[in-house]
């Protein structure tokens, strides 16, 4: 069965003024289906049809001869994730749990929040920056284009776009602001946790 674009979980002005519905509507609408699109076109007729979207994205990781269906796989697995791990009035500190393993591996939220914000920040040119769960402890991590923290052994808990079109138009070039904002306003982080109780 063929790869479909998920649905918002949320209206396209719900993330304004920090995520515009301009952005939302080039990012999900346009890029987003873009992957989708071309992830099918790709597999149609080879040994991948059929397979789920985590073995596609593992499998063709580092094969020269599937780059085209990796980084589509790749984009349409780390979008699926960002969109679903976003809310309208995100933000503030996580709970729980999840607030332990934070504090665990970084020392405090405000020490993560610092780390992500660093690996979002100089991740140089397209990419994505994580936070992500290594066996039972959380890491912070970036990586180029479509890569995600799966072809590494990890589960990716939250993964920040640091593509242009994730942020141009509400930011221009101003990178620091949106990835500020993403985890000042956006995050949810009930979603965050229920990702990290998934991959338990």
């Amino acid at each position: 069965m063929a790869f479909e674009l998920p649905e918002l979980p949320y209206d396209y002005e719900a993330l304004s003024p920090h995520m515009s519905s301009e952005t939302l509507h080039l990012h999900h609408d346009k890029h987003h289906q873009t992957y989708v699109t071309n992830l099918n076109n790709l597999i149609a007729g080879t040994d991948l049809e059929g397979r789920s979207l985590e073995e596609i994205v593992t499998s063709s990781y580092k094969d020269p001869a599937k780059a085209g269906i990796f980084n589509n796989a790749g984009q349409h697995w780390n979008h699926t994730l960002f969109w679903r791990t976003m809310k309208k009035g995100g933000g503030g500190k996580p709970g729980g749990e999840l607030a332990r393993k934070i504090d665990d591996a970084f020392g405090s939220f405000d020490q993560f929040k610092e780390k992500f914000k660093e690996a979002a920040v100089t991740q140089f040119g397209s990419g994505w920056a994580w936070l992500a769960l290594d066996g039972d402890r959380l890491k912070v991590m970036k990586t180029p284009n479509g890569e995600n923290p799966l072809v590494h052994g990890m589960s990716p808990l939250l993964g920040i776009d640091v593509w242009e079109h994730a942020y141009y138009l509400d930011y221009q070039n101003k990178r620091p602001d949106y990835v500020q904002a993403f985890l000042n306003n956006l995050v949810d982080w009930d979603a965050v946790e229920a990702e990290m109780t998934k991959a338990a």
